[in-house]
């Protein structure tokens, strides 16, 4: 079966923060001294202008639905290099006219003045990494900000006319309690974004927490958090539409749908990972990780940190990680259309999860039943090869 070339996004990596979190495993670099940021912006658009020659057969015809600023903290640049980086893709690509366009911020590194500049810039959709709003819970994190600071950045950014905002919350934090988690959400609900992302504090390797364990909520705990939270962001209009992901009617956010859906993405920027269907299948390609190698690269191969087709024995469980997450399913039919498989591939696979209750017995949609969903993991793993 032949690939249908699905919608596609662009990824923007902005690697630098004020401070490495304790808990973060992204490719993050806390600040020394000043970058070159007007530099990176220079490299990004010749990272650009690299994919595009290299995946010039595969991106033909096709245009930007979504772009997706994240970090490390895309605001520490400014206004200016982010429209200066936009309109250079604007160049080089069509864009659609209703392209979401979505900024991540860190609460601490966004002056009063700067929403409306990244709003002139192109930005229609702001990320606010807030996380809590405890203060102790804010310290125990590294986070740099305070809550009052949070709250004021949001009420800012709607103040300055940018009417798409998520707020990213943790849940299971250090010696976190129901009640705590419960005001967490209820204080973000009260600045009435139009998305919330709630999603559990994980242990990742190679980071501060994982060294250094904090005390977390066990497993039945941090499931009564997330029941609890579940249900007053419901009450509260917000629709969980995603393992992690909730959202006021007609605010889903478009790019990370696209990701779900195993839709296609350019990931440009240091450590930044993309994924292109063509003829020949599914390729992902990534960029070198660190910025001073990254900003050496100057768009040449020395940019790329790898780069390979998908083997057809793991299309399944990639496709499976992604679109299992969506709590409304997707289309069977867009396993094959998305993988280029048929879907007798994943035929043994979907009846052993129908028979344990995991998966919903409908032949017209791929989607977990509330059992599944808790399993989710292993719901996924009976599609590993």
């Amino acid at each position: 079966m032949s690939l249908v070339p699905p919608p596609l996004s662009l990824y923007v990596h902005m690697p630098w923060c004020v401070r490495k979190c304790p808990y973060c495993d992204f490719n993050s670099h806390g600040l020394r001294g000043t970058p070159d940021y007007a530099g990176y912006v220079r490299v990004l658009l010749a990272d650009l202008d690299a994919d595009l020659r290299d995946l010039a057969g595969a991106l033909e015809g096709r245009r930007i639905e979504t772009v997706f600023f994240g970090g490390g903290t895309p605001s520490l640049f400014s206004p200016a290099l982010v429209g200066q980086f936009l309109d250079g893709a604007r160049e080089r690509l069509p864009f659609a006219a209703d392209a979401e366009i979505t900024l991540e911020t860190n609460p601490g590194t966004v002056e009063h003045g700067r929403f409306d500049g990244y709003l002139a810039a192109g930005v229609n959709r702001i990320s606010f990494g807030v996380q809590s709003f405890d203060d102790k819970a804010l310290h125990r994190l590294g986070r740099i900000h305070s809550a009052g600071e949070a709250a004021d950045a949001v009420r800012q950014a709607q103040d300055a006319g940018i009417g798409n905002i998520n707020i990213d919350l943790m849940y299971a934090l250090p010696e976190q309690t129901l009640a705590g988690a419960i005001d967490d959400v209820d204080r973000a609900v009260a600045l009435q974004p139009t998305h919330v992302s709630h999603y559990q504090l994980t242990l990742e390797p190679n980071t501060a927490f994982a060294a250094n364990p904090p005390p977390l909520p066990d497993d039945d705990a941090a499931w009564a958090i997330q029941e609890a939270c579940e249900a007053r962001l419901a009450e509260a209009g917000y629709g969980q539409y995603e393992v992690s992901a909730y959202a006021l009617p007609g605010r889903r956010c478009a790019h990370n749908l696209n990701y779900w859906r195993f839709g296609d993405y350019l990931g440009i920027g240091a450590g930044a990972h993309g994924k292109i269907s063509d003829a020949h299948g599914v390729r992902r390609r990534w960029k070198t990780r660190l910025p001073a190698a990254y900003l050496a690269s100057e768009g040449q191969p020395a940019r790329i940190g790898g780069d390979s087709l998908v083997s057809a024995a793991d299309l399944p469980f990639e496709y499976m990680l992604n679109a299992l997450r969506l709590i409304d399913g997707v289309p069977s039919a867009d396993f094959a259309a998305r993988t280029g498989l048929p879907r007798e591939t994943i035929a043994p696979a979907l009846a052993m999860c129908v028979a344990r209750g995991w998966l919903v017995d409908d032949p017209a949609v791929l989607k977990t039943t509330p059992l599944g969903q808790r399993f989710l993991n292993d719901v996924i793993e009976a599609f590993m090869a």
